[in-house]
């Protein structure tokens, strides 16, 4: 929580919020404590103990005045209060065998690549088009079914897809909400450990306390028989399984992304 409050306090020019920048004074960018303080309505001393993670007993008031304070957007504003009040994690999160029978069903029904995936973007369960896309899920080790490690650690299907910051950015957006909800989650810092020290763009990103949720996007893609294709994706939760989520590619009517995809549903 702390490390989140100074990325973000160091991030407003204090011009912007009607602070003298003093030229030369600053040691550090952005805002200074007492000035954050200023903006928030609290004390000093408060705010201090904010920084330091000593947040027991903090209210719902103080969080949202930080949060105006620090010009967060909802993405922000709510992980600052799953960091304030973390949830214990009940287990280990769901696996492969938590997905219902109807879900693996339910994916059978779509024609288009479509899979399932956890908290940690672990895939838990794929349909047969989403394996022409990607890769063969059900051949890999149950480890290495990881989204995240595949995009930015498997040099196979990594140089499939150009934009590896977006693919960075976007996968430190999602686990570091992931890890805000369950902070003691033994295997997300395992995996996050692992991606800093290999990946530079997700290492850069993680460090910026990226915080980011995407329900829906463009993906590209260098697929090895299809040649470039250019996707649309939706992301969607489970009501009842608050652990997964259900990610869908589409392409647009009558272009040739299209015509691939139902290729891939043929088989």
């Amino acid at each position: 929580m702390g490390d989140f409050l100074r990325s973000r306090r160091a991030r407003i020019r204090p011009e912007d919020a009607g602070f003298a920048s003093g030229a030369g004074l600053r040691r550090v960018p952005g805002l200074r404590r007492e000035e954050l303080a200023h903006l928030a309505g609290v004390s000093v001393d408060y705010y201090v103990r904010l920084e330091q993670g000593r947040n027991r007993g903090v209210s719902d008031a103080v969080l949202g005045a930080v949060a105006d304070a620090l010009r967060l957007d909802q993405d922000e504003r709510d992980h600052l209060f799953r960091l304030a009040r973390p949830e214990t994690s009940r287990g280990a999160a769901a696996g492969e065998d938590a997905v219902r029978p109807e879900v693996w069903r339910l994916l059978d029904w779509i024609s288009a690549p479509a899979l399932v995936m956890g908290r940690r973007m672990d895939v838990l369960a794929w349909n047969g088009p989403v394996c022409a896309l990607i890769t063969d899920f059900g051949r890999l080790p149950p480890r290495e079914r990881n989204l995240v490690r595949l995009h930015l650690l498997d040099p196979e299907i990594g140089r499939r897809y150009p934009d590896v910051d977006t693919i960075a950015r976007e996968a430190v957006g999602h686990l570091r909400i992931a890890a805000g909800t369950h902070p003691d989650d033994p295997e997300l810092w395992e995996l996050v450990e692992e991606v800093c020290a290999r990946s530079e763009e997700f290492r850069r990103h993680w460090a910026r306390h990226t915080v980011r949720t995407k329900a829906y996007g463009v993906k590209r893609v260098e697929h090895p028989e299809a040649g470039p294709l250019t996707l649309t994706y939706e992301v969607t939760r489970f009501p009842q399984d608050a652990e997964l989520s259900l990610l869908v590619y589409t392409a647009e009517r009558g272009s040739a992304e299209e015509a691939a995809l139902r290729d891939f549903a043929k088989g």
